[in-house]
């Protein structure tokens, strides 16, 4: 007689049969038992002696059995999966998004579609129409810019939704983003505390909002320490490398920046190593000559950059946690909700490029 541990080893059952198509019958014959009282062992309702239950589900899991999903979900009223939503097809914002999600929902035992809509209208609300017909639980939706664009289309229906770096200005939704104006205060500030005076930004268009959040917390550190705002020493273009070193390079043509410049905050990563870039073939040393800070932490271009890059941390995986637990409460109900945009704090990783001592931290 083939045992229960030959059959799940051999992937078959005793008379030969694939696990694959294993069913609540095989089960059922296999434990001694009816169908009735496999039904109550696995889903764990109806009572039923505890060495019962625990045999029975010995016998399944041996067998590898998987209870149909479809008659799990109606039976919970629920299909333990949700809809992540992105614009990002590129990942550099979802993918740590989706780590910190994931992170939540496994322990709910949770799944999660990830959908790219590659900016396309018509394609998001496909993916939204398919989501719907297979009864996700809610929808987490993000994007590559945080700039406000219209609330998910889910008709009358009433599935839970929060938007993770992204937001809508609809007053009862919930939109979890980065507090970029406190990002770059912080920036600010730490080159502020090294003694640096003469500080040029350099960043994306001026067209998205964390372009003008990024300069307003630049200029309320400026004020806090009585240093003037130059705006000649602000340089706005193209996200990215390319950009960094036009601009560096245009910054050090002016003979009075070349001799009192200290230090660039750089709206991204890709934008300081360009600067970085720059400035080692015009022969100025970083960050002796001047110091860098970066923006988003991207390790990539954070860790590789030589020296090491100094950048405000926008924590995108503990972004994704917080916008899971929050749908989560949403899908449990219960209490009221939160609602509106919540801006949640940046922190600053500290490296070489921004010439700080652990000794000068722990002094200020």
């Amino acid at each position: 007689m083939t045992s229960l541990k030959q059959q799940s080893e051999t992937g078959q059952t005793a008379d030969g049969r694939s696990t694959q198509s294993v069913t609540i019958h095989d089960v059922a014959r296999a434990a001694g038992v009816t169908i009735s009282t496999v039904s109550k062992a696995l889903n764990g309702q109806g009572k039923l002696r505890a060495e019962t239950r625990e045999r029975v589900q010995e016998v399944a899991r041996s067998l590898g059995f998987r209870p149909n999903d479809l008659v799990q979900s109606l039976i919970r009223g629920s299909t333990s999966t949700i809809g992540f939503i992105t614009s990002d097809s590129e990942g550099r914002f979802s993918i740590p998004l989706l780590s910190g999600i994931n992170n939540v929902l496994m322990q709910e035992q949770i799944s999660v579609f990830l959908c790219d809509t590659s900016d396309d209208v018509q394609r998001e609300q496909q993916h939204i129409d398919l989501l719907l017909a297979k009864r996700v639980d809610g929808f987490i939706v993000s994007g590559w810019k945080i700039d406000a664009r219209p609330p998910l289309n889910v008709g009358n229906n009433r599935t839970p939704i929060v938007y993770a770096c992204a937001q809508v200005k609809t007053p009862e939704a919930l939109c979890l983003i980065p507090d970029d104006e406190q990002g770059g205060r912080i920036a600010v500030e730490h080159l502020l505390q090294l003694g640096r005076r003469s500080i040029a930004h350099i960043t994306g268009l001026f067209q998205y909002e964390s372009v003008q959040s990024r300069e307003r917390g630049m200029r309320q550190a400026l004020d806090a320490y009585g240093v003037p705002h130059s705006p000649n020493k602000v340089l706005s273009g193209p996200w990215g490398q390319r950009w960094g070193y036009g601009a560096a390079r245009l910054l050090l043509d002016d003979p009075e920046n070349r001799r009192h410049l200290d230090a660039i905050f750089c709206g991204s990563d890709q934008i300081a190593c360009g600067v970085i870039d720059a400035l080692h073939e015009r022969g100025v040393r970083v960050p002796d000559d001047i110091a860098i800070v970066g923006f988003d932490n991207w390790d990539i271009f954070a860790t590789e950059s030589r020296p090491a890059l100094t950048s405000v941390n926008v924590n995108l995986p503990d972004l994704g946690r917080q916008a899971a637990q929050r749908l989560l409460a949403m899908i449990k109900g219960g209490e009221e909700q939160e609602r509106g945009i919540i801006r949640l704090p940046c922190s600053l990783v500290v490296r070489e490029s921004s010439g700080a001592s652990l000794e000068h931290l722990k002094e200020n």
